[in-house]
Order: structure tokens, then C-alpha cells, then sequence
């Protein structure tokens, strides 16, 4: 899985923050009864609200992993159209497509 160099070097120099923030995600997965498509589909659409385009790009990847769809994805990008506004999720497709044109080559 494809881990940015920023993330990297922060987890080497702070460690305990690290393992302790990834604890937490696993607690919070561990904490309800969706499973792990539908949980990194809403952290999707989560990151989408937020306009980030790695945690988009990262919950791309998981999504995929967990066996979502490119059109499973491409929907949930969709969906945020009315909530987040067009000129975001246009962004957001056009993050979600470097991955999955990444995925195919």
C-alpha cells in the first residue's frame, strides 16, 4: 500500500503518536457491525466532505482492498455532490481516478 513520505517520516519521529492514533482506528472499526467496505466507503465520503485529497486517495486504496468497485467508489463520490457542492466532488472524482488509473496500468 502506497504510504506518503511525510507520513513516514512522521511516524519516525513520533513513534508513540503514530501507534497510538492507528490504535485508535482500530478501535473505532472494531467498535460497530459495518464491515470493511462499507466502513472505508464512509471514510470515503467523509474525506470528501473534508476536501482532502490524500485521505481521498488513501480510502480509495482501502476501499479497493476491502473489495469495493470502481463504480461502487465513483458513487459514493457521487453522492456527495449536493452535500459538499460540485467544484468538491469533481476534485474528489478526479483524485479517486489517479488511483484507480493506477490500478490498471
Amino acid at each position: 500500500m502506497h504510504i506518503p513520505r511525510l507520513y513516514e517520516r512522521f511516524a519516525e519521529q513520533y513513534p508513540e503518536i503514530i501507534e497510538n492514533f492507528q490504535e485508535l482506528g482500530r478501535l473505532c472499526r472494531q467498535s460497530g457491525p459495518l464491515p470493511p467496505k462499507s466502513q472505508e466507503l464512509v471514510n470515503l465520503g467523509i474525506a470528501v466532505g473534508a476536501g482532502s485529497r490524500g485521505a481521498v486517495m488513501s480510502h480509495t486504496r482501502k476501499a479497493l482492498a476491502a473489495g469495493a468497485t470502481a463504480d461502487e467508489i465513483t458513487h459514493a463520490v457521487r453522492l456527495s455532490l449536493t452535500t459538499t457542492g460540485f467544484p468538491n466532488m469533481m476534485a474528489a472524482l478526479s483524485w479517486v481516478d489517479e488511483v484507480l488509473s493506477r490500478q490498471t496500468s
